[in-house]
């Protein structure tokens, strides 16, 4: 028994042995003619007609073979065809193969089929052992709804990859695709792009320097110097995500967006934008240490919250921000839980806990509204709702309040400075007098329905009580100190904002020193080309081609 399956064993080696022996041969049949010419071509048998040639998975057919036996060397004329199992098939007017080290170039004409795409050219050399087929003879190349054309490119069998490191383009009715090293996944229509590059669309233009574009689903992962630009936007960032078909882009770390026709910059860690295009109320949302900059005048609006989200047309745009929130221009400042703007008409409410200081005055209460005029587009009113206070610091005495309070406040601004006050229902104040030569007179105090301020460059120049007014002043030596401040009186003036740096918060601070970490080694990171993605690798797992249903004939 055990003689029996050595037996067996030895003869399926003999045979396998053999076979592998055959199939490193070269193989020539269906010659109609064979002749050789030793003047002419020396050491070569000529083969004429249907010729064809086997090699180790190689399959050549021609009108002409010079076949140089000792070299194992073909040289091959007229209707080329160079065929390897289903991965790779040449047509061309002339060939040359080398059976030794399995390389083959070939001329004239040359189309070179994949399983999923078509190059032409002049010549295409293909290196057999390392399953590889490159030219440099300007080539087109069309895969699916892609066309790609180049001065030279390589093909990788095994991993049905085309790599281009001259200028090369890609178009395809959706986008065009301008760089000068690309990488070209023919099976999934995965480009991944190194260097300076622009894929350009209807909708917009990218640029990037690093990146992944999904040509199938015009989905695009890009870092290194990336910037989207569409209508009057350009979105920047470390790391940026683009969805064409959802007209929906994504930004992380150091993103900065930048509206030229409303002339906003927005920047954060974190930002999503939506387009609509039928309606063009487009939306943007940002996170991690937020920031929205409008030019207003020829001054900057500096304004920061957790959350903010812009959305709506030039004409109807709408800002919102969440959870301390905080602003600051130069001659303004404030503090609120919540904001909401409107340019369509022109109101920026202030909701929960907000104050505001204009130049030397704070003001606080439940509400605040903030009015400007769409015509001058200056700050016009303010109104202040429910538990209305004003203070000011007396700029000559050493701890000194003016002091106002009611109900609520209404404030007219001109050149964005407040011009005139009016403080109305249950109105209080406490007001330090001088006289012409800034002598010290006394302290008035004063309580009636109405008191209006009249003010000259932020400080009081006339203030007036109206209806039912009590009003005393009182010399400094006469009025207690416990005396000198209103019921609910808070001076928070080592909270007031004195510049844009000092804007954010610890905790967003905090945030920002992490990503600026990280975004030093992701820098690092980006000076490679991108890593092959998951989806990439796993294309053909996830997206099996259908099964051949026709029925075979017995």
């Amino acid at each position: 028994m055990k003689k029996t399956v050595l037996l067996i064993a030895f003869l399926l080696f003999t045979v396998v042995n053999a076979f592998a022996q055959k199939s490193k041969e070269i193989i020539i049949e269906n010659s109609d003619y064979t002749d050789r010419n030793e003047i002419e071509i020396p050491g070569a048998v000529i083969f004429t007609g249907n010729v064809q040639v086997l090699h180790n998975g190689i399959k050549m057919n021609c009108n002409k073979a010079y076949y140089f036996e000792s070299e194992k060397y073909i040289k091959a004329f007229g209707n080329v065809i160079i065929n390897q199992g289903d991965s790779i098939f040449m047509n061309s007017r002339y060939a040359e193969y080398d059976g030794k080290t399995e390389f083959a170039f070939a001329t004239g004409d040359v189309s070179m089929r994949s399983p999923e795409s078509t190059l032409v050219t002049d010549t295409v050399y293909f290196d057999k052992k390392n399953q590889q087929a490159f030219y440099n003879s300007y080539g087109t190349i069309h895969n699916k709804e892609n066309t790609l054309k180049s001065k030279s490119g390589r093909y990788y069998v095994d991993q049905k990859k085309y790599k281009f490191t001259t200028a090369v383009t890609v178009t395809n009715p959706q986008s065009t695709i301008k760089t000068n090293n690309l990488d070209f996944y023919e099976n999934s229509g995965h480009a991944y792009v190194f260097g300076p590059s622009t894929i350009t669309s209807k909708e917009n233009v990218i640029y990037t320097e690093n990146g992944f574009y999904d040509t199938k689903n015009d989905v695009g992962k890009l870092s290194k110097n990336s910037k989207i630009t569409y209508d009057n936007k350009i979105i920047e960032g470390d790391d940026l995500f683009y969805d064409r078909k959802k007209n929906y882009s994504r930004g992380i770390n150091n993103v900065k967006i930048t509206d030229t026709i409303n002339k906003v910059i927005a920047t954060g860690h974190f930002a999503e934008l939506y387009r609509n295009l039928e309606t063009k109320k487009d939306s943007m949302v940002l996170t991690k240490k937020a920031l929205v900059k409008t030019l207003v005048e020829k001054d900057t609006m500096f304004m920061h919250g957790k959350k903010i989200i812009v959305s709506g047309p030039q004409d109807d745009r709408v800002i919102r921000a969440f959870n301390n929130v905080r602003f600051y221009k130069t001659d303004m400042s404030g503090k609120c839980d919540s904001l909401h703007s409107s340019t369509k008409n022109e109101l920026t409410q202030l909701i929960g806990k907000p104050i505001l200081w204009n130049n030397e005055n704070q003001m606080t209460g439940d509400v605040m509204h903030l009015i400007g005029n769409n015509e001058t587009e200056k700050l016009d009113s303010l109104k202040v709702l429910n538990n209305a206070f004003i203070i000011q610091k007396d700029s000559l005495s050493k701890n000194g309040f003016n002091q106002m309070k009611g109900q609520n406040l209404f404030g007219r601004f001109e050149e964005n400075k407040l011009k005139e006050v009016d403080i109305i229902k249950n109105a209080e104040s406490i007001y330090y007098i001088y006289n012409d030569k800034n002598e010290f007179v006394g302290i008035r105090k004063s309580v009636c329905s109405r008191i209006n301020l009249e003010m000259n460059e932020n400080k009081i120049e006339t203030m007036t009580g109206f209806n039912n007014t009590e009003s005393n002043i009182y010399p400094d030596n006469e009025f207690p100190e416990n005396a000198r401040k209103l019921r609910g009186f808070a001076w928070r003036g080592d909270e007031r904002i004195l510049s844009k740096e000092n804007i954010f918060p610890e905790d967003e601070l905090a945030i920002d020193a992490k990503v600026q970490i990280d975004a030093k080694q992701k820098a690092i990171e980006s000076e490679k080309p991108m890593k092959i993605q998951k989806e990439t690798l796993e294309y053909d797992e996830k997206n099996p081609k259908p099964k051949d249903k026709t029925v075979k004939k017995q």
